[in-house]
């Protein structure tokens, strides 16, 4: 069982925090949530705020620095550059955490006025990435990017279904 209860990502401080079920912070890590700032509507590359929970991991056992394309693993960047592989503008790399909202009409579903919020099918996940020169700067495309050591870090440490919010301040 793990002892990571809940994640709380604070966009302010452009950090993640791990929270055991005593409330106390057993883990924090720097991360880089979006450049374009927080919102929840599909298309808009904004970290979405609220209540998520992790829906998938994906990459167990994957190499540090492995790319993925699509969820699916593709190999490190070194051999993709070498084999003059076209990369994404936002690598995903090392591990996903895909998150699913759970609060409808905020981050799951749609919003009054029939638009698309929803996280999961905005493919909103924790992810390593190859900027990490970045981290701790708001440029993200919306998902919350991590060191790639520290992604997989916390990828052993919590489980599917681990509750994630995402907010704009921390309170003490």
């Amino acid at each position: 069982m793990s002892q990571v209860n809940h994640i709380i990502v604070n966009i302010g401080e452009q950090r993640l925090y791990c929270i055991d079920r005593h409330e106390k912070i057993v883990c924090e890590y720097p991360v880089s949530t979006s450049g374009y700032g927080t919102g929840n509507q599909d298309g808009s590359f904004k970290t979405p705020l609220g209540k998520h929970s992790i829906a998938q991991k994906i990459g167990e056992g994957c190499a540090v620095n492995e790319i993925f394309i699509a969820r699916k693993a593709q190999g490190v960047q070194d051999d993709l550059l070498k084999a003059k592989k076209k990369l994404p503008q936002d690598i995903i790399s090392s591990r996903i955490l895909w998150l699913q909202g759970l609060e409808p009409g905020l981050n799951q579903g749609r919003n009054n006025q029939g638009d698309s919020i929803d996280s999961y099918l905005r493919y909103i996940y924790i992810h390593g990435t190859a900027e990490e020169d970045k981290i701790g700067q708001p440029v993200s495309h919306g998902c919350v990017r991590m060191r790639n050591k520290d992604v997989i870090e916390l990828f052993d440490l919590v489980e599917e279904g681990c509750q994630v919010i995402i907010e704009e301040k921390f309170d003490e």
